[in-house]
């Protein structure tokens, strides 16, 4: 898999879960299953994702 693939899986875990409400349980396990992630790249995704809700939220 090349970086920019890997990257763009990261984005697009990112966005789905900060769309989340509430966030699923387990949510590290949720994101390697659903969008093929390694650990460190779902931490990564939950970090962007609550980057993008507080961007969301406070402009």
């Amino acid at each position: 898999m090349t970086a920019a693939i890997a990257e763009e899986k990261v984005r697009a875990a990112a966005r789905w879960l900060s769309e989340q409400d509430p966030v699923p349980a387990h949510v590290v396990n949720v994101l390697k299953t659903k969008f093929d992630l390694k650990a460190l790249q779902a931490c990564e995704a939950c970090k962007l994702a609550s980057e993008y809700r507080g961007a969301a939220l406070y402009g």
